[in-house]
């Protein structure tokens, strides 16, 4: 993209609370990145909803700072970038798996809202495999209030959900393998489960300014990814500089602990 492209996907984002599609890598390079994945998965079991695998796998941390990526979260953020989240969906075919209505931001105790989310698609995401819906605008009105439901399908850790969402408004997001959606993180979304023969894939990952602070835990994590970090409010996060070292997985299962004891409370 250039300058003036990037300006403009700033303003639409600032204006509809996303951006998608959004063009990141060829689908061949996410073919390969599938394959890397499900190679892992032979090795050590799933990695769906897996805390911080870029600390584990280089796989997702190439994703997650490609150039082409940082410069449009940079656009919408600013220069200064953290690198808070990266973890892998996936809806496997015929497994009713679904993500209710809900707002990323309401969980995850930040005291602001300088936050942007990628959903990068590694196999097509489509209205048959349970593609994400969002609603334009819906970040304009902020946080909503979240019901903790009961449901072992629902892909979310506590099952939280909005009501009353205005469905017809609702824009599918369908991507191709390769392609990408970016979200605010008060913007309502949700997405169905995955009727195809196939498992949907994605790569979700959130990024947030250095000046956000953590309200729930003293120690959370963070890895810069661009620019300075001039308030230091996050421990650093370490980037995986090879595939499951023995390390770096035991430091990620107490980052998956303590994710888990941040997300677990409102």
């Amino acid at each position: 993209m250039t300058s003036e492209d990037m300006k403009a996907a700033a303003e639409r984002f600032a204006r509809d609370g996303f951006l998608s599609p959004v063009d990141v890598i060829s689908p061949e390079q996410a073919a390969g990145h599938r394959a890397r994945l499900e190679e892992t998965e032979a090795e050590i079991g799933p990695l769906h909803y897996k805390t911080k695998v870029h600390t584990i796998l280089r796989s997702p941390l190439e994703l997650a700072t490609a150039p082409r990526v940082l410069d449009l979260v940079e656009a919408i953020l600013g220069p200064d970038i953290l690198l808070y989240n990266v973890t892998y969906i996936v809806k496997e075919p015929g497994s009713g798996a679904h993500v209710s209505w809900h707002q990323d931001l309401t969980y995850w105790g930040f005291d602001g809202d300088a936050q942007v989310s990628m959903w990068l698609a590694l196999t097509p995401a489509t209205a048959e495999s349970g593609c994400m819906r969002m609603v334009p605008s819906s970040h304009i009105e902020g946080r909503l209030e979240h019901e903790t439901t009961d449901d072992a399908s629902n892909v979310l850790f506590q099952g939280q959900t909005v009501t009353g969402v205005p469905e017809e408004q609702a824009v599918l997001c369908d991507l191709a393998p390769g392609q990408a959606s970016f979200h605010h993180g008060w913007t309502l979304h949700a997405s169905m489960p995955n009727n195809s023969r196939g498992r949907r894939i994605g790569l979700n990952v959130q990024y947030i300014a250095p000046a956000m602070r953590q309200t729930k835990h003293a120690g959370d994590s963070a890895m810069l990814v661009r620019g300075q970090d001039r308030f230091q409010n996050f421990a650093p996060d370490l980037p995986a500089r090879q595939d499951l070292e023995p390390a770096a997985v035991a430091h990620q299962h107490a980052l998956e602990r303590q994710y888990r004891e941040i997300a677990g409370r409102v």
